[in-house]
Parts: structure tokens; sequence; C-alpha cells
């Protein structure tokens, strides 16, 4: 696979693996939710790949041309913003890595369409229980 694409692959993989981190954080140190925590931390354990060192060998941070933050990704009002922020940006990553590894695999393309739509289940469940936190 081209080394471009292999980046891509590579910066979403992160991104998504992520934000499911900060997600499974808040409910694993905030709320002390066991459950909820490890249901997110199998989710994100499922986010992998096979191709890890082909990955790792395009990566290139210091080239990373939206390298610098944006406005908006430097303003979080309360825990529930930094909740929505972070669901957003694992789910946008999913449907990335759901296409892209169309190119690699169907099957890897499938688990990160399931990661994806588990994301859009548990946010719905979870922004309930922290929307009282803004």
């Amino acid at each position: 696979m081209e080394s471009n694409k292999l980046r891509l692959i590579d910066a979403n993989l992160n991104r998504l693996r992520e934000g499911i981190r900060v997600v499974e954080d808040i409910f694993r140190y905030v709320y002390n939710d066991k459950e909820t925590s490890l249901k997110l931390k199998n989710l994100r354990h499922l986010a992998r790949l096979d191709i890890y060192n082909e990955m790792l060998e395009t990566r290139d941070v210091a080239n990373d041309v939206l390298r610098e933050s944006i406005k908006s990704e430097q303003n979080r009002n309360d825990l529930y913003s930094i909740l929505i922020a972070n669901f957003k940006r694992a789910q946008e990553s999913s449907r990335v890595l759901e296409e892209f590894c169309k190119l690699i695999s169907i099957k890897d393309s499938e688990t990160f369409k399931y990661i994806r739509y588990e994301l859009y289940t548990l946010e719905t469940v979870l922004t309930k229980i922290t929307s009282n936190s803004k």
C-alpha cells in the first residue's frame, strides 16, 4: 500500500484509540463505572491492524500540515464538552478507517464499522449521564 495511505490509516487509528481512551477514562475515574469502562476498553482493543510496522515507518509528525491546534480544539467548557468532542473524534476516525481498510481487508473494514456503530449507541446513552455536568 502507498505510504500516504498508510500514514492516513496510522493517524486515524491513533485518533480513534485516543478518543475512546478519553471517554473510557471519564467513566473509569470520574464515574467509577466498571461496565462502561470495560466496554470502551474492549472497543479500543479492537482498533488494531496487523500492519503496525508498515504504518509506523510512514509516520511523519514533524511534517503534518495540520499539526497546530485550531481554536475549537482548544476550548472545552466542561466534562460534557470533552465527552462529545472525543466521541466525535473517534466516530469520524472509525469512518475513515472503515473506508480505507476496504483497500486492505473487508474484515478489518467491518470491524471499524462495528466500532463506529457501537460508539453511536454509547454516545446516546453516556451523554445523558454527563449532561448534568455542564
